[in-house]
């Protein structure tokens, strides 16, 4: 079969402007940011090291704004990258495992507090959200399983 890359997640928000400062203040990338005639906007933004990127904008999602959830960042260090965050003052809640000890849950049912005891891969959670609610999880991954 043919590749097949994710690239691009469309968040809806209500305040671009907003939106944009915000993730530009966890350092990710902007890309584009086009403003159209009939006030249509897209501004393409991108994570530090990743090659999927965020669109936001006017007009470019019928969705209501901040019901994106789940949307995950993988990280190689996530008490360093937690700790970053809270710097720049995004309201990063406290590292997590799941109590069944795979992935977690949606909301806080399962969530035990801390780094998974073993750290291992794929194994604990922070969660943040942006100004209108949608929700990002942080998930440490040191080692990729096999074949990935």
């Amino acid at each position: 079969m043919s590749d097949m890359k994710l690239e691009v997640l469309v968040l809806p928000v209500s305040d671009v402007d907003r939106a944009k400062e915000f993730y530009e203040n966890l350092n990710f990338r902007m890309d584009i940011d086009y403003v159209g005639d009939d006030g249509f906007r897209v501004v393409q933004l991108t994570p530090p090291g990743s090659e999927c990127s965020i669109i936001i904008g006017k007009g470019v999602s019928a969705a209501e704004p901040g019901s994106v959830q789940g949307l995950h960042l993988v990280v190689f260090d996530i008490e360093a990258t937690r700790a970053e965050l809270v710097d720049r003052g995004v309201d990063v809640g406290e590292i997590f495992h799941d109590a069944g000890g795979v992935f977690h849950r949606p909301g806080s049912e399962g969530r035990v507090p801390g780094a998974d005891p073993e750290r291992g891969s794929y194994a604990s959670f922070a969660a943040f959200s942006d100004p209108d609610g949608n929700g990002w999880v942080l998930q440490e991954i040191k080692e990729r399983a096999p074949g990935r």
